[in-house]
């Protein structure tokens, strides 16, 4: 059991400071890092040949230790009391967006190297690009932003399906504007939804544009609104970005009082009891000043901390 906890907090890096959890981590990001460049470079036709056994070398490797990661992360995940079932557990685990990217990572290689056809390698090959996603877990940036989308998302869903009803309506009038003009390019609404995807980007290929006039004003009218609704997304995501920022350089405030909990004279520091696996729901506590009546520096008596700190 013992072995068990010590290892979800290696891979998880649940405790902060913890070295041998901090290496691995380093690790993880440094293997991640070369498979990308890997995937990169076997692009290039010349390298792809001239270097073929070492690319292969290289991706065995990498295969073995992402396979003993996952492997390690399905047996020591129970030390969570999220996953402390050790059948429900370990499947709610193996069900979880970044467990599944740790399985896609490593599981074309396996599919390829079982049905040895030359397309499975080619896709497998593809899908190696995946373990990108792999470093998320690691990076701290990556981790605040898929927090920002999960808080978020409702805005971004709602933002999303207006945006798609807009690109409906957009591809249904240039398509009775320009039709009778340019039935080869806009034949139908659901070929008339290239441009107003170009349209409504601001891209404007060029490709596919309107000559009549309505066409044209219609044109100029989707360009338009095409500006104000796609902003609408980058500013929910934005806003998200600052207010979670914000929440981490906030000072922690005593839920009694609404004081500074390290103010002086008002509460002792706010330090969170260790907790060896994280997403316990460990709660704060208030550690009590060592002198209540010490004086300040006006020569008047401290005020008495929150009642709470009593406790």
């Amino acid at each position: 059991m013992r072995t068990r906890r010590r290892t979800w907090e290696i891979l998880e890096c649940t405790r902060p400071g913890d070295a041998a959890g901090r290496r691995f981590s380093i690790l993880l990001i440094t293997l991640i890092t070369l498979n990308v460049a890997a995937v990169v470079l076997e692009s290039i036709q010349p390298l792809e040949h001239r270097l073929a056994p070492l690319f292969q070398a290289f991706e065995g490797a990498s295969v073995l230790v992402f396979t003993a990661e996952y492997l390690a992360r399905l047996w020591s995940c129970t030390a969570d009391p999220r996953y402390r079932e050790p059948v429900r557990g370990r499947i709610r685990f193996a069900l979880s967006p970044m467990a599944l990217v740790d399985l896609v990572a490593v599981l074309p290689f396996f599919a390829a190297m079982a049905t040895m056809d030359l397309r499975v390698l080619r896709a497998a090959r593809l899908f190696r690009i995946v373990r990108l996603l792999k470093a998320t877990r690691y990076i701290a940036a990556m981790r605040l932003l898929r927090g920002v989308l999960r808080a978020r998302r409702e805005e971004l869903v709602l933002t999303t399906a207006l945006i798609m009803v807009l690109l409906v309506i957009a591809s249904t009038v240039i398509y009775f504007a320009e039709n009778a003009a340019q039935p080869d390019k806009f034949s139908s609404i659901l070929e008339s939804m290239w441009w107003a995807v170009a349209t409504l980007t601001t891209v404007g290929y060029g490709d596919v544009y309107p000559v009549t006039p309505l066409g044209r004003l219609a044109g100029g009218l989707i360009a338009i609104l095409g500006l104000g609704f796609f902003a609408l997304p980058t500013a929910i995501l934005g806003a998200g970005f600052v207010e979670a920022i914000k929440l981490t350089r906030a000072p922690l405030l005593c839920p009694h009082c609404g004081m500074p909990a390290d103010k002086p004279g008002e509460a002792g520091p706010v330090t969170p009891p260790r907790s060896p696996v994280r997403g316990a729901g460990a709660r704060l506590r208030f550690v009590r000043p060592r002198n209540r009546t010490a004086a300040t520096p006006s020569g008047r008596p401290a005020r008495s901390p929150c009642p709470s700190s009593s406790t």
